[in-house]
């Protein structure tokens, strides 16, 4: 042992008073922090003793290996797959005893044994492994390195995303021994749409389906999904299915253990709390549990000998990762699919442009049910239009309709009633009522608002507009192009005073509510579920979502509206769906025939007509513009790329939290897009990661923000 590892003597026994002086003392005393051994003349592994390590650093010109020498009293825990510590940034000339020593500590995942290395000069030693639990497999590190090319990321920056932070007590309990394989389910509610029992055949049958589902309205889908995992498992194979949010991972989580009992999956979620969730994750890894339903980071889940990934709700933008390299939970989950040759299901009430491209491709078939199933299974679908709005008393005084006053008073007789809006708080966005033209602020054109004072300001300057006249005709009068949800719950609730008023949305979400009338107010993606499901449902100011400036507006209203419609009875039982939205837009004619399958396929038509995605790819680089100008200076971009742009990049108002991706206070960046067609999508990802890579390879050059296919292109 060297003299650093020697441990100090007791102190000489003494008096209490004495003893309490020395216990003083030492807790009042700067003690430094034991530093790891440098290894210095320490014998290295007599086999293989050479680590190959992946330092935990997210620089892409950083983005490969470091090999490092393992000394001999580490050679039983340096394992493959372990995480490791190791002094990185010590310069060549920084050898001792042909060591390399120095630089800082760093995480980092030991990637293989050598028996050599191919670096020329000294290497340093492993400063210690920190745990000998193995959490970066083979399949998890080719996957990760897959997600990285593909993104234009480093590998690093992934595997942060995948495989979570450790936890001392949970790696310390042993996991328990796997369940046998479970019998195959019964087809259930499958039997309704016309591929659904083949489907859960072959997966029981050990094969590999893929499936783009077009799930029915109603309460089956968590029960539909978990049959398809317990045929899977029936099959000796691991599912994996990955939901937007902890609700619905929720419900999911209940269908399983009602189905299959306890213990034959994992629910990795955000809600379960570090220690939990890495005990979960743990599990999976060896082999104790084979099937995982969890939030956006489950879909990296090690499942062993993977037979299903199934996504529900592909639309939803939590899927959509916000940390470099923001890799999207349905493309990780196809290339699952295409690595490990397993089945594929992608499942929404809804259906995306990508999700129809899928079908249209062959990579994937539909599951889809016939008419007159969906007719059985949809509420009744009403539709009011401006032109109505505008000849309607009751609609100029209150807003709302006098088709949607008795569709509340009728639905209120037999259960609660829902009511959808696009926004919370008060009055979001303020027009003209004669001529319906936006409210904007006289000195910089920013948007008015009205507060819960009622008092006019400009949201983006703050100053007041008390005596606003409408630009385009001189009216007066302001109208609440959308009002919030709060707002519209008071409007109600005074309506219908002796009705109780809730509301769900970002402050406060409702998980369920009873089956007694009430009135449920929420914003769209916060929907409770009303038990035995709700008698009627109001979409209101739909044209606020449809004219939203993004290319997605269309597919995501109808998202929405269609997630709110499926929690409403079926029509044989009363159920009574009102949209207040131009019943000519293909999204609201698509809502009324309860055909999302068929709106997506026109709308990827006329993408492709366009050229718009998901039928090119795209990638947008955002920051400083002399920034992106030297970056674009210095890419070696695809022949047939097409630069798009600039524009400005939106400046977040400075009173609300910075998100991620937002410029700093006081900076203006802009956006570029860049479009490739089908085919180049990988040279382009390629291409900007070396053009970054070499940037950051100089020394405080300013790094550009990334994305490769966005979800906003505006």
């Amino acid at each position: 042992m060297s003299s650093d590892n020697r441990q100090p003597q007791e102190p000489a026994a003494g008096g209490p008073e004495q003893l309490a002086l020395i216990r003083e003392t030492v807790r009042q005393a700067k003690v430094p922090k034991a530093k790891p051994r440098t290894w210095r003349g320490a014998a290295l592994a007599k086999e293989l003793p050479v680590a190959r390590v992946l330092v935990n650093k997210g620089a892409l010109h950083l983005d490969q290996y470091f090999d490092y020498a393992v000394p001999e009293e580490l050679d039983a825990d340096a394992q493959p797959g372990v995480r490791v510590r190791v002094r990185f940034g010590a310069g060549a000339h920084r050898v001792r005893d042909g060591r390399r020593e120095g630089g800082g500590l760093i995480d980092g995942f030991l990637i293989e044994r050598r028996a050599d290395t191919d670096y020329g000069g000294a290497l340093a030693a492993l400063a210690y492994v920190v745990s000998p639990e193995p959490v970066l497999g083979p399949r998890l590190l080719t996957l990760a390195r897959a997600v990285a090319d593909r993104y234009a990321g480093s590998l690093a920056d992934v595997l942060q995303l995948a495989i979570p932070p450790r936890n001392g007590r949970a790696e310390a309990k042993l996991s328990p021994e796997p369940p046998a394989p479970p019998a195959a389910p019964e087809a259930g509610s499958w039997v309704r749409y016309g591929r659904g029992a083949a489907f859960l055949e072959a997966l029981a049958g050990g094969g590999a389906p893929r499936a783009v589902w077009t799930a029915l309205p109603g309460p089956q889908w968590p029960d539909e999904l978990a049959r398809a995992v317990a045929a899977t498992l029936a099959s000796g194979r691991g599912a994996l299915v990955v939901v937007p949010d902890g609700r619905r991972a929720a419900r999911v989580d209940a269908a399983l253990t009602a189905l299959l009992g306890k213990g034959h999956h994992a629910l990795l979620t955000a809600e379960s709390g570090p220690e939990k969730r890495y005990g979960q994750w743990l599990a999976v890894r060896r082999g104790s549990v084979r099937a995982v339903v969890g939030t956006r980071a489950a879909m990296f889940a090690p499942v062993a000998d993977l037979g299903l990934v199934a996504i529900w709700d592909d639309g939803d933008s939590s899927h959509s990762d916000e940390n470099a390299p923001f890799p999207h939970v349905r493309e990780v989950l196809e290339l699952r699919a295409a690595h490990d040759a397993c089945g594929f299901l992608l499942g929404s009430m809804s259906c995306t442009v990508e999700a129809a491209q899928l079908v249209a491709s062959g990579w994937a078939l539909p599951l889809t049910a016939d008419r007159e199933q969906v007719r059985a299974a949809a509420p009744l679908l009403r539709t009011v239009g401006d032109g109505e709005l505008a000849r309607d008393g009751a609609a100029r005084a209150a807003r709302l309709p006098s088709l949607a006053w008795q569709t509340v008073r009728d639905g209120l007789k037999t259960g609660p009633v829902l009511v959808q809006v696009p926004r919370r708080g008060y009055v979001p966005r303020l027009a003209c009522e004669r001529c319906r033209t936006p409210a904007r602020c006289h000195h910089c054109a920013g948007p008015l608002e009205a507060g819960p004072e009622r008092a006019l300001a400009c949201g983006w300057c703050g100053l007041g507009a008390p005596d606003w006249r409408c630009a385009g005709c001189g009216g007066t009068r302001l109208r609440a192009s959308v009002v919030g949800a709060r707002r519209t719950a008071e409007e109600l609730g005074r309506a219908f005073p002796a009705v109780q008023v809730r509301t769900s949305g970002r402050d406060h979400v409702l998980d369920t509510v009873p089956g007694r009338p009430a009135l449920v107010v929420s914003t769209p993606g916060a929907e409770p579920v009303a038990e035995s499901g709700y008698a009627a449902a109001l979409l209101l100011d739909g044209w606020a979502m449809l004219s939203r400036p993004d290319l997605r507006a269309g597919e995501d209203a109808l998202r929405r509206w269609i997630d709110a419609a499926s929690l409403v009875r079926p029509q044989s039982e009363g159920g009574t769906v009102v949209i207040v939205a131009e019943p000519t837009l293909r999204p609201v004619q698509a809502l009324v025939r309860w055909d999302p399958a068929g709106h997506a396929r026109r709308e990827l038509a006329d993408r492709a007509e366009l050229s718009f995605p998901p039928v090119s790819r795209m990638a947008s680089l955002t920051g400083r513009p002399e920034v992106i100008a030297d970056f674009l200076a210095t890419a070696t971009l695809p022949p047939d790329a097409e630069v798009l742009g600039p524009v400005p990049v939106r400046t977040p108002d400075p009173r609300s939290p910075r998100r991620p991706g937002d410029p700093p206070v006081g900076e203006v960046w802009q956006r570029m897009l860049l479009r490739v067609p089908p085919g180049s999508g990988a040279a382009l990802a390629t291409a900007l990661k070396a053009a970054q890579a070499t940037r950051m390879a100089r020394g405080g050059a300013e790094a550009v923000r990334i994305r490769i296919d966005p979800l906003d292109i505006g």
